[in-house]
């Protein structure tokens, strides 16, 4: 048995697998304090934009209401027209709905329902703006993690201009649009000063790129122009799931990082076995319910005397391969997806990536989420097989089988994992 920095593994009699999940130093994300005699940012300081269409808000209010905290979250739902009776009356644990202003008038162009996002940022400051320090917008096709979101914007200065957002994971759609804006469906985020000035320049700002077809760039355009820039912040991760296809190649092997949001989920396969998307969604949230500060978090250990190496991706997966394998080379995500825009030659992602394999010593066994409770010193997650590898087993390190195993589990600290001082 092998004691790693991340990890205690050892076998109980139930054919099944318990972990121990403890803080690595260097993987613990730390924020610099805002030097400020100001409050704490909390959860009330947010306010969210959330675009969606009426047609789409039938099937898509199940994203939303995975995440959205009734009478805790703030912010609102703007549709493209009234809902009709089939969406009526309108449930508490929905955001409360707006109607997006007509902006073919004010454009006097057709196709302009790409900037409702940009106009949105002026709609939802007019709605609610008191004791505001940050403006989230974002998409109906998106999970937010508003947690780990509050842990990440509190370590900046709400009282200054910033904007925040992640890259596209392709690199066709950086270089269509931009390398310096944030792909807003999986939210753009602007401290106050700056949303209200954008709020104060808005329908001049979309006069001015009218020509534009692009809500994010439009939006990154009108950044531009009062002289503020995308902040980067590397720190944490916001997946725009620029992908299609099965994502799970890169849900288990997610950086240590805050994951802050999750984009197009109508646009990839459902991330959980026997599931359809919106229990996907629903079920993931039970792990972050419990403590966003891990979700998805990647750990690595090993287990000597068999010789196999074991990665965790807490609240999503674990996977066993058969053979030792380097903690760098088992952080690559496996390519199991494709890129929204194929470029003609590589490379096509933001990241490396390593390709499937049918080597017994190469593929994993693989463990999918299955449960999480507070035993009141650990939070426990399962993980059970989510399907046979009906592969032999890897004969070079042993002809140590990972078949019988049935179960994994994962015993985390009862505290945060980020903490932020």
């Amino acid at each position: 048995m092998v004691l790693s920095a991340a990890f205690i593994l050892y076998f109980i009699a139930t054919f099944s697998l318990t972990l121990k999940h403890f803080i690595s130093p260097p993987y613990q994300y730390i924020l610099s304090p805002l030097k400020s005699t100001v409050s704490p940012t909390n959860l009330s300081h947010l306010v969210f934009g959330i675009i969606g269409s009426e047609k789409a808000w039938h099937h898509r209010k199940a994203y939303i209401e995975s995440w959205w905290k009734t009478n805790v979250t703030r912010g609102f739902l703007f549709l493209d027209k009234k809902p009709k009776a089939a969406l009526l009356p309108w449930p508490e644990t929905s955001p409360p709905f707006r109607v997006s202003e007509n902006l073919t008038r004010f454009l006097n162009r057709s196709g302009v329902r790409a900037q409702r996002m940009v106009h949105g940022i002026m709609e939802v400051f007019n709605e609610d703006h008191e004791d505001l320090r940050w403006l989230i917008m974002g998409d109906d096709d998106s999970i937010f993690f508003v947690d780990n979101i509050v842990d990440v914007v509190a370590g900046y200065d709400h009282r200054k201009y910033y904007y925040l957002g992640g890259h596209s994971e392709t690199v066709v759609s950086n270089y269509l649009f931009s390398f310096n804006q944030a792909f807003g469906g999986a939210g753009i985020v602007l401290s106050y000063p700056l949303a209200k000035a954008l709020a104060n320049d808005m329908k001049n700002c979309l006069r001015r790129y009218a020509f534009l077809n692009s809500a994010d760039n439009t939006t990154r355009a009108c950044i531009s122009d009062l002289g503020v820039n995308l902040s980067p912040h590397m720190g944490n991760h916001q997946a725009i799931i620029d992908l299609h296809g099965d994502i799970s190649g890169l849900l288990s092997s997610h950086p240590v990082s805050p994951l802050l949001s999750l984009h197009h989920f109508d646009m990839v396969d459902p991330i959980f076995p026997s599931m359809n998307r919106f229990e996907s969604a629903r079920h993931l949230m039970k792990a972050a319910n419990m403590d966003q500060s891990r979700m998805l978090q990647q750990t690595i250990c090993y287990h000597r005397r068999t010789n196999w190496s074991v990665s965790v991706s807490w609240g999503y997966s674990a996977q066993i391969y058969e053979r030792i394998m380097p903690r760098s080379y088992l952080q690559i995500p496996i390519a199991t997806f494709q890129p929204w825009i194929p470029s003609p030659k590589p490379p096509n992602f933001m990241f490396n990536t390593r390709q499937p394999s049918r080597d017994p010593c190469e593929a994993p066994h693989v463990f999918s989420f299955k449960s999480v409770e507070n035993n009141g010193d650990a939070i426990v997650t399962r993980y059970t097989q989510a399907r046979r590898r009906a592969l032999p087993a890897c004969v070079s390190s042993g002809n140590h089988s990972a078949d019988f195993l049935s179960s994994i589990r994962v015993l985390s600290p009862a505290k945060k994992r980020i903490e932020v001082l």
